[in-house]
C-alpha cells in the first residue's frame, strides 16, 4: 500500500491517494481542491481510481469531489448525516455528485484489494468519520497532530468531539495518523502528548 499526500486548496487540505502498489488500482480520500492535480498524478502514475471517501462535509474537503468522481467514474462514499446538510458555512455553494453512498460506523468497503474500516467520529460535523486501512488511519478534523478539530462551526459538537477521540485512542495497536491537515502523526504518539486525547481518555 502506497499513500501520496496531495496538500490542496487554500487552505491546503490533504488529499490522500491510496494506492495497491500490485494492482494499479487507487482510492481518493478527500479530493478538497485542485482536481487536475488529483487526476494528473493518477494519470501519471497509470492509476485506476475505485473509490472516493469523504471524512466530512465541509467545503474544502469536497471542493473537487464531483470533478474527480465524474472523470474516474468512481463511486462516492460519505455518510448521510454530512450530506443532507445544507448550510452555506459547510459547503459555501459546493455541490455534491448526483449519486453519493453513505457508509457508517463498522462498514468495511472491500476495494482496490484493500480493506477500509468505517470509524463514526462526529464532532466536527455530525457526519464526520475516520477510515481504517491496514495501519492507517485517516482521521480527516477529528485528529491533528498535537490537536483536534474545531466545533464551533454549526454542527459541532465538543462532547461528541471528545467521545470519537476517546473511540479513536481506543483502537487496538498503533497507527499512522493522517488528518485532514497539516503533518501525519502516530496514534501512540496522540494517546500520549495530545492534550484533547488525554482529556477525552480521563473524562469520557
Amino acid at each position: 500500500m502506497l499513500i501520496k499526500t496531495l496538500p490542496v486548496g487554500q487552505l491546503e487540505t490533504n488529499c490522500y491517494i491510496v494506492t495497491n502498489e500490485e494492482s494499479l488500482e487507487c482510492v481518493v480520500v478527500d479530493p478538497g481542491d485542485e482536481s487536475n492535480t488529483i487526476l494528473d498524478y493518477m494519470e501519471s502514475n497509470k492509476l485506476e481510481c475505485k473509490a472516493i471517501f469523504v471524512t466530512h462535509g465541509h467545503f474544502d474537503h469536497i471542493g473537487a469531489l464531483s470533478a474527480v468522481a465524474e472523470d474516474t467514474g468512481a463511486p462516492v462514499y460519505m455518510n448521510d448525516r454530512d450530506t443532507k446538510v445544507n448550510d452555506s458555512i459547510l459547503r459555501r455553494g459546493v455541490e455534491l455528485p448526483g449519486s453519493v453512498i453513505s457508509y457508517d460506523d463498522g462498514d468495511v468497503i472491500d476495494c482496490a484489494g484493500m480493506s477500509f474500516e468505517i470509524i463514526a467520529t462526529p464532532g466536527h460535523t455530525p457526519g464526520g468519520v475516520c477510515i481504517k486501512v491496514q495501519d492507517a488511519l485517516f482521521t480527516g478534523d477529528t485528529l491533528f497532530r498535537g490537536s483536534c478539530g474545531r466545533v464551533d462551526l454549526p454542527g459541532g459538537d465538543m462532547e461528541e468531539e471528545l467521545r470519537s477521540l476517546k473511540k479513536l485512542c481506543l483502537l487496538e495497536g498503533d497507527f499512522e495518523v493522517y488528518p485532514g491537515h497539516m503533518d501525519s502523526s502516530t496514534l501512540q504518539r496522540e494517546r500520549s502528548f495530545n492534550y484533547y486525547c488525554r482529556e477525552a481518555m480521563k473524562n469520557f
